[in-house]
């Protein structure tokens, strides 16, 4: 059964995120952030995407070196963190980090938000990605 990690701090969505593609929990992967300086609570990871590809390197995990403009959910590649709720604060880029994945031919996305019914989603209508990070070798 598919299972999604909740942020366990308003502003840990990299964290959970890289999580959800881990297999790890939301403590595990915090106290590893933490080990590398990285901290829910830096502003700056919150507009960044080096830190949650440092999180997945220090697993052995590749990730691609740029972000792709998204253009649908069909040419997203098997595994991907996606950027969602995009806003500017002070004329800097913020967003929501989730995760898509697809299995078979089941798509979905893990939202590690605490607020929402559901953390499994296929409301491909009501997220609006900018752009993804492609996630090329896992472990597992």
């Amino acid at each position: 059964m598919l299972k999604s990690v909740i942020q366990e701090e308003t502003t840990g969505c990299g964290i959970a995120s890289v999580a959800n593609i881990l297999g790890k929990s939301y403590a595990e992967m915090k106290r590893i952030a933490n080990a590398m300086d990285i901290h829910a609570s830096d502003t700056s990871l919150w507009s960044d995407t080096q830190y949650v590809r440092r999180m997945l390197a220090s697993e052995g995990v590749k990730s691609a070196d740029s972000e792709i403009p998204f253009e649908s959910w069909h040419a997203l590649p098997d595994l991907a963190l996606l950027s969602i709720k995009h806003h500017q604060e002070d004329g800097k880029n913020f967003w929501h980090w989730v995760v898509f994945k697809r299995v078979g031919d089941q798509a979905v996305v893990l939202d590690s938000a605490s607020y929402l019914p559901s953390n499994i989603r296929t409301d491909f209508e009501e997220m609006q990605p900018k752009w993804y990070i492609e996630v090329k070798d896992t472990l597992r």
